[in-house]
């Protein structure tokens, strides 16, 4: 090797190294494929905060919401891979929209690099305090009995809200009818007002809500029942063997990113959820902390892609 092209690999050596040192040195753009106020953008903001702090740049949460979250990481996908825009991303962004819409121009596997996984929850099955059944063999009762009067809804089309829903549709044989919506708040917001029936609801939405008696709690689909609503069954102890449904969030990048990048914002998630305060948050939201190597948060999504395209095949939901 000569010494024109050894001094060549060490400049570029030094170079990515300084970079990595510096970084960052601006603003970082965190996208949510959500509105403001769903557990997606809550998180977001909560993790974000403490990276702030720890990288001495604000993390700064763009929401851009639609088609279940796939808007805004596509926008991700397409953008500079050099660390100052990531994606907060979930079940749905990660692994449903792709199985769902293969037109989408973003592979998960392909067009992200995977930094950290952030956490895990279940979903609540909620009623409007109105609707006549407090339980879920009641609902599904008044549900055969009615055959295509009750609506449900989702923070939109290909959400594990609206997964979940169609698989109880599919489980228990009744007709009720998906409303999609452009985030989880307006989707909860409706079932409090009456205009829909029904939900499965992020614990970060439905636990206050149903704690403040403006939504009644039927069943989660944990598989075990939420330390912080102990009171509310499971969907399996309702009458539904192995109906157990946990979704996901992390922090993604455009592929490309540097690894010394990507090792820098994955310690920075990483010691933000241990953090005490970090920790108690989570709690409250019913947000189990989950942290990982980006090697392992990758391996966890692609065997979320064979769980959820296995629920899809079950549910015979169509696949555009």
């Amino acid at each position: 090797m000569t010494k024109a092209l050894l001094s060549l690999l060490l400049t570029l050596t030094l170079t990515s190294t300084a970079s990595a040192q510096a970084y960052p040195t601006k603003p970082i753009k965190v996208v949510v494929g959500f509105a403001a106020g769903g557990p997606a953008d809550v998180l977001a903001r909560i993790v974000g905060q403490r990276m702030t702090t720890l990288l001495g740049q604000n993390l700064v949460v763009e929401n851009r919401p639609g088609a279940g979250g796939t808007i805004g990481a596509r926008s991700v996908a397409s953008a500079e891979p050099d660390g100052y825009t990531l994606l907060f991303g979930n079940t749905s962004t990660l692994v449903i929209g792709p199985l769902m819409n293969r037109n989408l121009d973003y592979d998960t596997l392909k067009s992200f690099a995977p930094i950290a996984s952030v956490g895990a929850s279940s979903n609540l099955l909620v009623v409007n305090p109105a609707f006549p059944a407090t339980s879920v063999q009641e609902l599904v009762a008044y549900a055969k009995a009615n055959p295509g009067k009750l609506n449900y809804s989702s923070p939109g089309i290909g959400t594990p809200p609206h997964l979940i829903g169609e698989t109880l549709k599919q489980r228990a044989g009744i007709e009720i009818t998906h409303v999609p919506y452009r985030g989880g708040g307006q989707a909860a917001g409706d079932v409090v007002s009456g205009q829909v029936q029904l939900a499965f609801e992020n614990p970060a939405v439905a636990l206050p809500l149903a704690q403040a008696g403006r939504v009644r709690a039927l069943a989660v689909t944990s598989e075990t029942r939420n330390p912080q609503a102990p009171e509310i069954p499971t969907m399996v102890e309702s009458g539904f063997p192995g109906f157990v449904s946990v979704s996901f969030t992390g922090m993604v990048a455009p592929t490309g990113t540097p690894a010394d990048i990507v090792a820098k914002l994955n310690a920075a998630v990483n010691e933000s959820l241990a953090a005490p305060d970090v920790q108690a948050t989570l709690a409250k939201l019913a947000v189990e902390p989950r942290p990982a190597s980006p090697e392992a948060f990758a391996a966890f999504i692609a065997r979320e892609r064979d769980k959820w395209g296995a629920m899809i095949k079950a549910a015979g939901i169509a696949v555009n």
